[in-house]
């Protein structure tokens, strides 16, 4: 049986993102899996929070009005963001599978864990500085309850989170 590398990602991963990922397990033949949640239900202190220091007023202003995506509306977003990953890693010659999941990442990547096959988390985010800080984020979540290495990566970068 491969090893598994479960990959969480809450936007779609640039060919840079992917390529940081593949090149910390360089050489080795390993199975890669997607999880996408339908983020339908950010908390909206730490969301408008977060939207204001990466300079996206409107984003904040939409949220402080209470303009939450629909649940369609998520899983459609979710979707791409899915297919447009797996097109990055077919990019660079791997091949990867995944799934679009609820809100809540942690219930997915707890069934996955369990299945036996998965060596490590990838978690690959946006810096989220109430979140991050406060220790409540999905890599943070995930160390706690998971039996598996659990790493943050930013996207965008290679700064560990």
């Amino acid at each position: 049986m491969t090893d598994t590398i479960l990959v969480l990602v809450e936007d779609t991963l640039a060919a840079a993102d992917v390529q940081h990922l593949l090149s910390l397990h360089e050489g080795e033949v390993l199975a890669y899996r997607v999880i996408v949640p339908a983020d339908s239900e950010r908390p909206l202190i730490s969301t408008i929070i977060d939207d204001l220091s990466m300079g996206e007023i409107r984003n904040a202003w939409d949220r402080a009005r209470g303009k939450e995506p629909s649940e369609h509306q998520a899983r459609a977003t979710a979707t791409e963001q899915l297919e447009g990953t797996l097109a990055a890693f077919a990019a660079a010659g791997r091949e990867a599978t995944g799934s679009v999941v609820a809100d809540d990442p942690l219930p997915a990547l707890r069934e996955a864990v369990a299945a036996g096959d998965v060596r490590e988390v990838a978690v690959v985010t946006y810096p989220h500085a109430v979140e991050d800080t406060l220790h409540r984020d999905w890599a943070s979540r995930a160390r706690e309850d998971l039996q598996v290495p659990v790493l943050h990566l930013y996207a965008g970068t290679s700064e560990l989170g």
